[in-house]
């Protein structure tokens, strides 16, 4: 069946300018960093992507390793783009990154050049496009001077792979710096994506918000459900089909019984609003203006919905905010610390990774 969006798609979903920019997103935007690989049918995959988009929700984030394995969520988004969203193009916003692993040697990952534009060479492939709309530095590489990383971005603007520049999980002090490379060769920052929730607040009380603010710059915070800790899934433990229970990213030391009395007080909050608890944390992340966008991911159209639904309760009383910031505090959940603190990167061989990223 022919995709024909609703004719109404832009009428709910709140629009936010990417600082200085002309970059304009959606208050909630679709990441594509879980759900999308080999392991999630194409049906669901498509129902997803396809009502979102009749949401309002034209932003979709992926990245050169999501998957998995790395490369099939560009694929299979390429897919959906040739098959459904193809008339839509100029509507859409499309962002991709490079930084971590993706291929064997000292070539595959980080910030050089070579690595930097060869990977979004490989992704436009993959996604069957000519430019993206944004494309990323995903993380800073300690082993590449800022200016290199600086260049090449410049250059995937100036050569038409990209409109837009961003960066990922860069600190304050390096973001201010790579603002000002940027500004000096004419291709300014339109925007940062950090991790920010209620339970990983660094953006707020390391200065990046100033930094980003002061340098015309937008802010775009990724996973403000704390990897699904601020759902209703864990307020009575660990389930045995949670995230927490598989391993990978989540680390299951972090629902600790203080953890889960915070989560429960934060959920009668949520309650007395109407919403649920993610509902609270997406409309807790979207209360400063500097926060253009959020990017939350979905495994369902009911998920999808009801992320959406905490746009129609974005406001917050001064007592709702006091009561919040009583039990929102840093629960040790921010993975990507270390990388924006200058650690070294992942040794990745040919023995340990996976190749998979030909886009043929």
């Amino acid at each position: 069946m022919t995709f024909e969006a609703a004719d109404n798609r832009y009428a709910r979903t709140p629009i936010r300018r990417s600082g200085a920019s002309g970059l304009q997103l959606p208050a909630l935007s679709l990441g594509l960093w879980q759900n999308f690989g080999e392991d999630r049918t194409v049906e669901t995959q498509r129902e997803i992507v396809l009502r979102a988009f009749d949401l309002g929700v034209f932003h979709f984030d992926l990245a050169n390793n999501y998957g998995p394995p790395p490369g099939s969520a560009e694929s299979n988004f390429g897919r959906l783009l040739a098959t459904d969203l193809a008339p839509y193009r100029d509507e859409l916003v499309i962002s991709t990154k490079a930084g971590w692993n993706m291929w064997p040697g000292p070539f595959g990952s980080g910030g050089a050049r070579k690595y930097l534009v060869s990977s979004l060479d490989r992704s436009l492939a993959r996604m069957g496009l000519d430019t993206v709309d944004v494309f990323y530095s995903h993380r800073p590489d300690p082993g590449t001077p800022l200016e290199e990383t600086a260049r090449a971005l410049d250059f995937v603007v100036r050569s038409g792979r990209a409109h837009y520049v961003g960066i990922s999980s860069y600190s304050p002090e390096a973001t201010r710096q790579m603002a000002a490379l940027m500004r000096d060769l004419g291709t300014p920052l339109a925007i940062h994506q950090p991790s920010y929730s209620m339970l990983n607040r660094w953006i707020e009380t390391e200065g990046l918000l100033d930094a980003t603010d002061d340098e015309g710059m937008g802010i775009i915070g990724f996973s403000p459900l704390g990897q699904g800790l601020l759902t209703s899934k864990y307020l009575d433990g660990i389930p045995d089909n949670a995230r927490a229970a598989q391993g990978g990213s989540f680390d299951a030391s972090w629902v600790t019984d203080e953890l889960r009395d915070r989560l429960r007080s934060l959920n009668e909050i949520a309650s007395a609003r109407d919403q649920s608890l993610a509902q609270l944390a997406i409309a807790w992340a979207l209360r400063d203006s500097r926060v253009t966008s959020l990017v939350a991911g979905a495994s369902s159209v009911t998920q999808l919905e009801e992320n959406l639904a905490s746009l129609d309760r974005l406001e917050f009383s001064s007592d709702e905010l006091a009561a919040i910031d009583e039990l929102a505090v840093d629960a040790g959940i921010d993975n990507w610390r270390d990388a924006r603190e200058g650690g070294p990167l992942p040794t990745v061989t040919a023995e340990t990774f996976e190749r998979s990223d030909d886009p043929a």
